[in-house]
């Protein structure tokens, strides 16, 4: 088992990379290559082409491990998000960025909750009620991938303009709200009563205060330990990473998953004296270049394309498309002109605001777990996360031509996307 293993993860690091020298020359980050990468490994390629390679690397009796390992690049992934949440750049466009993320999420969740109205009967799993797969599909529209678009921005030298300013900004309040409302919808979808989701709601809301007045002060006081004695040593980092493993297990008992715990560790963690940085640089390779790649694996083993056939289902996949981009871009453009941004301006915040990326499978996968979606219905999200993705790079640099000047590529921190 363990050799099988190692082969998995050296397959899926090859073709990761390898995909990725392909995509960096098309000017995409480097999600796309391992989206790509995870569907290729999956039952749409490798087990269409060569099926006893496929049923060879990848049985069925090793997936709970492969799984297992991805759930914790996750947790890691997840609290680096956190950890690169900038609460002062939130203060600092508090209005704007609220009104155009709120827009912006608003929009495309109603028009989500609409959409499953329309499916439910037809495409929702036997036995689920409309309301867990209504919220769902209404938070599925509604992510924006705050790492990816960072990603994009800095490649493009836009990072300190106007619209990279306030793009950033919106992204931030996006991913705290998006993990608000899947922390919701996995507390109904997990509850037999609305009684039972109301206090897994209050427990998650319980555990946040905690974590903000009473967690926050003592994180401050390891941080100040660390400027005052010599940097991050490794028996604080082993405390860091226990409470970490603490703070998710607690939110996956409470019964909203333990990405949510691990995004808000990373969020109360002190900024003052470098103490974020040196986490990040001790923990990133091994979350986002070793166990993150399984992730995307892991949903390329769980994405069947050949379960999207006939005209019908392929006009439904460009139909959730349309529908997703139209919430995000449309309400993105829309609000961003409101308060004040040109066309121009605002058509870019609207772009940048439909890229979804990694933060989407995260999402696409818990909905899978907890059974609220079928199969059909995850990969055509599949597909919309990809196509969402992959379009925001070059229309970006149509609209916003002028400044948006492409900058070197990156170093491997591009795969924090």
């Amino acid at each position: 088992m363990l050799a099988l293993l190692l082969a998995q993860i050296a397959a899926i690091l090859l073709a990761s990379r390898g995909l990725g020298l392909i995509t960096r020359r098309l000017g995409q980050p480097l999600v796309i290559a391992e989206m790509l990468a995870g569907i290729a490994l999956g039952p749409s390629l490798l087990g269409l082409v060569w099926p006893s390679a496929y049923g060879t690397l990848f049985p069925a009796s090793s997936m709970p491990v492969l799984k297992m390992l991805s759930q914790l690049g996750l947790v890691l992934f997840m609290f680096l998000v956190g950890l690169e949440l900038d609460t002062v750049l939130l203060r600092e466009r508090r209005r704007a960025s609220v009104l155009i993320s709120n827009v912006g999420i608003a929009l495309p969740f109603a028009l989500g909750l609409g959409s499953a109205w329309l499916i439910h009967d037809s495409h929702a799993p036997a036995g689920v009620s409309f309301l867990p797969f209504g919220l769902f599909m209404g938070t599925a529209m509604s992510v924006t991938a705050f790492p990816v678009l960072a990603r994009i921005l800095t490649e493009r030298g836009l990072t300190q303009s106007r619209v990279g300013a306030i793009a950033l900004a919106c992204a931030a309040v996006d991913d705290v709200t998006a993990w608000c409302l899947l922390a919701f919808v996995v507390a109904v979808a997990r509850s037999n009563a609305l009684s039972e989701a109301i206090l897994t709601t209050g427990l998650a809301a319980a555990f946040s205060l905690f974590m903000l007045l009473a967690a926050r002060p003592l994180l401050r006081r390891l941080g100040a330990a660390v400027v005052e004695r010599g940097g991050l040593t490794s028996n604080r980092l082993v405390v860091v990473l226990v409470l970490l493993l603490v703070s998710s297990g607690v939110t996956e008992l409470i019964g909203i998953h333990a990405l949510f715990g691990a995004f808000v560790f990373g969020a109360v963690m002190p900024r003052e004296g470098g103490l974020a940085e040196e986490l990040a640089s001790k923990l990133e390779s091994t979350a986002v270049l070793l166990l993150l790649p399984l992730f995307f694996a892991y949903s390329g083993l769980r994405t069947q394309l050949a379960l999207v056939s006939g005209g019908s289902e392929w006009l439904l996949t460009l139909g959730l498309i349309a529908v997703a981009t139209l919430g995000k871009f449309g309400g993105g453009t829309l609000t961003a002109r409101i308060t004040g941004f040109n066309w121009r301006e605002a058509s870019a915040i609207g772009v940048l605001m439909n890229t979804r990326g990694l933060m989407e499978l995260i999402v696409l996968n818990v909905g899978m777990d907890l059974g609220v979606i079928t199969p059909k219905v995850f990969t055509m999200l599949v597909i919309m996360a990809l196509v969402t993705t992959f379009a925001t790079t070059p229309i970006l640099k149509w609209i916003y031509a002028p400044l948006a000047a492409v900058a070197a590529p990156g170093s491997d921190r591009a795969c924090l996307e």
